[in-house]
């Protein structure tokens, strides 16, 4: 039952290729505002579907950290129409590219194209569900989406709507399309889709991405695990070493940008934590330490830090903090537990600036800034399919070049080798 289910939808989504990959800019601009609109309107029934999902999500004693990932309302719709617009501005990609001629007299154009179909697996992110499925619209892509059982409700809803509206301006509904089934036979079956699938991509925790990258005979762009730090260095500012460490960790903490550890150069380690741990109180954040022996004495309430607790993306309010002797050892310690997603320094040494972002291994590296700006819509991509974490292809957040792939079109007059 399960199989006939994801195999059915892969198919009708391999069929639907054309419909979408062959489509103008404008049509498929047209598209995106129709949809934005029609979330718009049906934005009440999309809310009393993710109700339903909220009130599972507390039965199953799910965190309240995740059930903020997982909650939508008016404003959430409201932000997530906004990006179709911001969408909808953006250059397409499909086409553009370079043309040059060979001494033999052919003429090679190496233009953007769709991927085909992507397959994309993530957990209780509702967002997820218009944002892949927008930007696979955008750059002539069709997708096939497997979100979490925590979300199947809105998921369901907002897959109703947006079909509706593509079936709407004449295009094959089947672009878009949701596997209703959460089992977890029912993501294991599509991984092995590679008939119809031409890439998948896990969105959400360690565990998901490692299942696909592991089991997948698709290919896999793996993404969102986000075990993130921040270095005080010696010569930071500390007033805003706080600042930027309370967005980083407090302002969402089930988000893959946010920090879960912290080092602290041992010459200011007194004095910044002597700021920090008031100023999360005074924000009203209750937030749980576990650090190295030096600071433990320090900080009411603290554990001490486990070599696990540095490895571990806690989506909680929970952070490991630890000393270090200069910035060449925050750099060893980042580049071993990292996930290699976004690490910042917060410091006002060019030179200690320089050496972070030149050796820390990470996709994002930021200098006096908050992690938390690691997002396709921050950085001006209307947009994300997600982050990625690898270096093949694409890394970092991923907007619309990074779902195309290359065509070589060669023009000739007879020519022969």
């Amino acid at each position: 039952m399960i199989y006939d289910e994801v195999l059915d939808k892969c198919k009708a989504a391999k069929q639907a290729v054309p419909s979408i990959a062959y489509a103008t800019t404008k049509q498929k601009n047209s598209l995106l505002a129709e949809i934005a609109q029609s979330l718009t309107e049906r934005a009440p029934f999309i809310i009393s579907q993710n109700d339903k999902d909220l009130e599972n999500a507390e039965k199953s004693g799910v965190p309240k950290t995740m059930l903020d990932r997982l909650k939508l309302d008016i404003n959430r719709i409201e932000g997530i129409c906004k990006s179709l617009y911001e969408l909808i501005e953006l250059k397409d990609p499909i086409g553009s590219g370079e043309r040059w001629v060979r001494p033999s007299g052919i003429e090679i154009s190496c233009v953007r194209a769709p991927i085909g179909v992507i397959g994309i697996i993530y957990e209780a992110r509702p967002n997820v569900t218009v944002d892949a499925a927008a930007l696979c619209i955008k750059t002539g892509n069709v997708t096939v989406l497997r979100g979490g059982k925590e979300a199947i409700c809105t998921n369901l809803a907002i897959i109703q709507v947006m079909r509706e509206a593509i079936a709407k301006l004449g295009f094959d509904k089947n672009i878009v399309s949701l596997i209703e089934s959460t089992e977890r036979e029912s993501a294991n079956i599509l991984m092995q889709m590679k008939e119809y699938i031409d890439v998948l991509i896990p969105r959400g925790g360690k565990g998901l991405i490692s299942a696909v990258s592991e089991n997948s005979k698709i290919p896999v762009i793996q993404t969102g695990a986000g075990n993130c730090h921040l270095y005080v260095d010696e010569s930071a500012d500390l007033d805003m070493a706080v600042r930027i460490a309370i967005n980083a960790k407090c302002s969402r903490p089930s988000v893959c940008n946010a920090i879960e550890t912290i080092l602290i150069h041992k010459a200011v380690a007194v004095k910044f934590i002597s700021l920090l741990v008031p100023a999360v109180r005074n924000a009203g954040y209750s937030l749980e330490y576990r650090t190295d022996d030096y600071l433990l004495p320090m900080i009411e309430g603290a554990i001490l830090a486990t070599d696990e607790d540095y490895y571990t993306e806690y989506n909680d309010y929970i952070v490991s903090v630890k000393t270090v002797d200069n910035v060449c050892e925050a750099i060893k310690h980042i580049n071993k537990y990292s996930t290699n997603h976004s690490e910042v320094i917060v410091t006002k040494s060019l030179e200690n600036a320089r050496g972070f972002q030149q050796k820390v291994d990470s996709a994002v590296v930021y200098v006096n800034a908050s992690t938390r700006f690691t997002d396709g819509g921050e950085f001006g991509f209307g947009a994300e399919i997600g982050i990625s974490t690898q270096k093949l292809h694409a890394r970092g957040p991923m907007g619309l070049m990074a779902l195309t792939t290359e065509k070589y079109l060669i023009n000739g007059d007879g020519n022969i080798r």
